[in-house]
């Protein structure tokens, strides 16, 4: 792939992934409701949310953690961007991760105990979900013969044919990356957080606005890893993968709305379980072959 059709793809995922973002946060918003028997807010009530935040004074505890924040959301956008283009997966995987690194420096700078607490956290739920993510690269390259997520649009039949386990690998650390219950350790959108906001406490106005865009980027780019693996020559598959990513995102949201929360220990645990014998075995079995 050209440096133009990343940049190219990177300039439409900034205007179309918080657009696609917002209205996915808002239809959680409003299945989480009905799974609780309450009617919801509207589809684009997390659309109002960030507007009102982008019109409240802009106040910092330090003149970094806005910079540190807006890094984080560069890059997760230049992620997408490299992803939605059909440019280099593992590229994608290490930006994201840049993006996720800034996010935690955005909260260490602030010196608050709680945001402390919830970048410590956060930074254990990279080390809990890298592995599987670098797996999942790996076991991209075996099977398409290229890291380039555009070679999908050339094979005979979708990657997930081959390498299954890793999406069931994906699937299960998927919930970490989406920041669903019960591994929303870092931060929660819910008022069950014992650490306040966790890693956003000291986040407010201008800045926690860019947070909540950059979520809405990362679901979009996250899901849109899922739909990787059902997309082949056929140009019916896009149509199905994009059913599959509705029903994964529906499964997430139901995870999120009937687990509690467990320790880090059972995340950290778990997480490198599924990651060696889900990504693992996978990789060495098609290494064999």
């Amino acid at each position: 792939m050209t440096l133009l059709t990343t940049l190219i793809g990177t300039l439409l995922f900034a205007i179309l992934g918080p657009i696609v973002g917002c209205l996915l946060a808002g239809l959680d918003r409003i299945i989480s409701a009905r799974m609780q028997g309450r009617v919801g807010p509207p589809l684009l009530q997390p659309y109002y949310d960030v507007r009102k935040l982008f019109e409240k004074e802009s106040v910092s505890v330090n003149s970094v953690e806005s910079v540190y924040v807006a890094c984080a959301l560069l890059f997760a956008v230049l992620a997408g961007g490299i992803f939605y283009s059909g440019g280099n997966l593992l590229m994608c995987v290490f930006v994201i991760t840049l993006s996720s690194l800034f996010f935690i420096m955005a909260a260490y700078s602030t010196r608050s105990p709680y945001a402390e607490v919830g970048a410590a956290r956060e930074t254990l739920q990279v080390m809990c979900y890298e592995p599987m993510v670098l797996l999942m690269a790996v076991a991209f390259y075996q099977a398409a013969n290229s890291f380039d997520v555009a070679e999908v649009l050339k094979l005979t039949h979708p990657v997930v044919c081959t390498i299954w386990l890793v999406f069931l690998g994906l699937l299960f650390i998927l919930t970490i990356k989406l920041r669903k219950s019960p591994f929303d350790l870092s931060m929660s959108h819910h008022a069950h957080q014992e650490i306040v906001r966790g890693i956003t406490t000291e986040m407010s106005g201008p800045t926690l606005g860019l947070v909540e865009i950059m979520h809405w980027c990362e679901n979009v780019l996250f899901l849109g890893w899922v739909g990787m693996f059902f997309v082949w020559a056929n140009p019916v598959s896009i149509a199905i993968a994009v059913v599959i990513v509705l029903a994964v995102y529906f499964l997430e949201i139901w995870i999120d709305n009937n687990f509690a929360r467990v320790k880090w220990q059972f995340m950290f645990k778990s997480a490198w379980v599924v990651a060696l014998v889900a990504g693992g075995v996978n990789v060495a079995v098609l290494a064999f072959l």
